[in-house]
C-alpha cells in the first residue's frame, strides 16, 4: 500500500491525497510537519534530503515534490484523462501545474498573515504586495477561463485543475478584498462539486 508522509493541512499534501482519491488508490498517511513529527528527523531526511512534505513511498520507489508525485501516480495507473499520453496535451497540463507555483509564491505572505495569523508575517507593505500579486494572477486566470474553459488544459478535468484549483480555493477563502472574477468562481464551483474536492479541497487550507 502507498505510504504518504505529511499533514493534511498542507496544500502540497492535499494535491497527492486528491490525486489518490480521483484514481481510487488506498494509502496509509502519516502526520509529519508542523505540530507533528519534525521534518528534521533523520528517518524523514533519509527519504527527502530537503526535509519537506509530502513524501510518497510506493514499494522501493520514494518520491518528493508534490507535482511530480501526482504525475507519477496518474501515469503509473494509466489515468491519461488526468495526464495525457500525447506529448503536446501532456505539456499543456504540466505547464499549468508548474504555473501553480507562481500562485503559491504570490499569495504566500498574505495567506500566512491573514489566514494563519502568523506573527512572522506582520509587515503591512508585504501583505499588500502579496494581495496585489495574488489578485493579479487570479484575474489573469479568470481571463483564460472566460476565453476558453470549462477547464484549464482540456475539455475535461486534469491534474492541471487539481493543483491550480487548490490555490484558487486558498485565494477565495483567505480574507482580503478581491475583484469580481465570475469565470473563476464558476470554475471553482465546478471543482467543488467533485467528491474528491469535498474530502481534500480545503482541509487546513495551509
Amino acid at each position: 500500500m502507498l505510504r504518504i508522509l505529511g499533514r493534511t493541512g498542507s496544500i502540497n499534501v492535499r494535491k497527492v491525497l486528491w490525486t489518490c482519491h480521483e484514481i481510487g488508490l488506498d494509502y496509509q498517511r502519516e502526520d509529519w510537519g508542523r505540530g507533528f513529527r519534525p521534518l528534521s528527523d533523520p528517518d524523514f531526511v533519509a527519504l527527502n534530503p530537503h526535509a519537506l512534505i509530502p513524501v510518497l513511498q510506493d514499494g522501493a520507489t520514494v518520491l518528493w515534490e508534490s507535482n511530480a508525485i501526482c504525475r507519477y501516480l496518474a501515469a503509473k495507473h494509466g489515468r491519461d484523462d488526468l495526464l495525457p499520453v500525447d506529448a503536446a496535451a501532456r505539456a499543456r497540463v504540466e505547464m499549468w501545474m508548474d504555473w501553480q507555483r507562481s500562485l503559491d509564491d504570490a499569495g504566500s505572505y498574505a495567506f500566512h498573515a491573514l489566514w494563519r495569523q502568523s506573527p512572522d508575517h506582520r509587515d503591512p507593505a508585504r501583505i499588500a504586495a502579496s494581495v496585489e500579486s495574488f489578485n493579479r494572477l487570479m484575474a489573469r486566470l479568470d481571463g483564460v477561463l472566460a476565453a476558453g474553459g470549462p477547464y484549464l488544459a482540456a475539455e475535461r478535468f486534469t491534474l492541471a485543475d487539481l493543483v491550480v484549483g487548490l490555490s484558487a480555493q486558498r485565494w477565495a477563502l483567505t480574507p482580503f478584498d478581491k475583484p469580481s472574477l465570475p469565470a473563476l468562481e464558476a470554475y471553482r464551483q465546478r471543482l467543488i462539486e467533485r467528491p474528491a474536492f469535498a474530502a481534500h479541497g480545503s482541509a487546513g487550507l495551509a
